[in-house]
């Protein structure tokens, strides 16, 4: 089959940058998106202001497209599964239910012998008690469903502090107790999978969050060599398991023997990947719309080091400064109001040609 338009369900700042690098590649695109002026709508080809579950919507959409694809990882999986019959969807309808439950999440990465933080299951305020009291009184309590940067979490990082009233908190919704991990740095990995079942990875980012949302990733990561194979090998097993077409991102924390342990996984582009729109020829937005439209996969290497930094509410104010800079390229996202935690835009900074590993 020969792709000339390509579907997207949701209309952020990821939709817009796919939208952007499938027009680099003369494919047409049409965003499936409740809000009629969001980012994605000023660059793709058409939008279906409707619903993400909406059926019309989506037999619209399945007609009007050779295959879809998401931006976010919380496209309701009915929606997926329904469009499968009748249109290719990349990733897959059982990506996005892996990745949407915490819980089913990292189930799903230990049966693929990726190690995770010990953890629990809650669903009462009985069973975070006895959660609590089985890893000494500390962890990271954070709802199963529909949590991301920083929300529906609470950290207990002192023994003996009470957790009284927490389930409660979080809504008396399904709960996951993760343990502690005494990391040294937090990196990711950005991945892509062809139909063919061919795999490439780019280099590692070391990243570092504020308020629990990306601030800076930077290139290359302070790892060892061997530490960089182990997460290419755990996003190998993961995108095999899936029997996944297109990008992935997986964030790892980094123990002081450099081994890893997996935190989270997106099926989709990733922040932490913004990077390669400046440090690589292909980027992961060309390497995600190349997969999933059937195209030969993008060499992923590095030609500079470099650091991302997200604009994140009024550090859009400080665009003027970066743009004045050099090797400098600056992204913003088409949004007109500046929110508190919300993510405008992000530059990213070249440090010079490619060095090795800093581990």
């Amino acid at each position: 089959m020969t792709v000339r338009t390509i579907g997207i369900i949701g209309g952020g700042q990821l939709g817009r940058m796919l939208a952007m690098a499938a027009a680099r590649l003369n494919f047409r695109t049409v965003v499936l998106e409740p809000q009629p002026d969001c980012p994605a709508s000023q660059v793709a080809n058409d939008q279906i202001v409707a619903a993400y579950d909406d059926p019309a919507a989506l037999a619209q959409l399945a007609s009007r497209c050779d295959v879809v694809t998401y931006e976010f990882e919380n496209v309701p999986v009915g929606a997926a599964e329904a469009l499968q019959r009748s249109v290719s969807v990349h990733p897959p309808a059982k990506a996005l239910e892996v990745s949407q439950d915490r819980l089913a999440e990292k189930r799903f990465l230990n049966a693929c012998g990726i190690e995770t933080a010990k953890f629990h299951a809650v669903d009462s305020q009985a069973d975070l008690e006895k959660a609590l009291a089985d890893f000494g009184g500390r962890g990271v309590l954070k709802t199963c469903r529909l949590g991301y940067d920083g929300k529906g979490q609470r950290v207990f990082r002192t023994p003996g502090e009470s957790p009284a009233g927490a389930y409660e908190a979080l809504g008396s919704v399904p709960l996951v107790l993760e343990s502690f991990v005494p990391f040294e740095r937090e990196i990711s990995i950005i991945a892509a999978r062809a139909a063919d079942g061919r795999v490439v990875c780019f280099d590692p980012a070391e990243n570092v969050h504020r308020n629990g949302i990306l601030h800076t990733s930077a290139l290359p990561a302070r790892i060892s060599e061997a530490t960089a194979e182990s997460a290419r090998e755990s996003a190998e097993k993961l995108l095999a398991a899936l029997d996944y077409v297109g990008v992935i991102g997986m964030e790892f924390f980094v123990m002081a023997d450099g081994t890893l342990i997996a935190n989270e996984i997106a099926p989709r582009v990733h922040n932490s990947g913004h990077w390669t729109e400046a440090a690589c020829v292909v980027s992961q937005f060309e390497q995600h719309i190349r997969a999933v439209a059937g195209l030969s996969l993008g060499d992923p290497h590095r030609h500079s080091d470099c650091v991302m930094t997200n604009l994140i509410g009024d550090d859009i104010l400080e665009v003027p400064s970066w743009l004045a800079k050099k090797d400098v390229l600056v992204h913003l996202y088409g949004k007109t109001e500046s929110r508190p935690g919300r993510k405008m835009g992000h530059v990213t900074e070249l440090k010079g040609p490619k060095s090795p590993s800093q581990g």
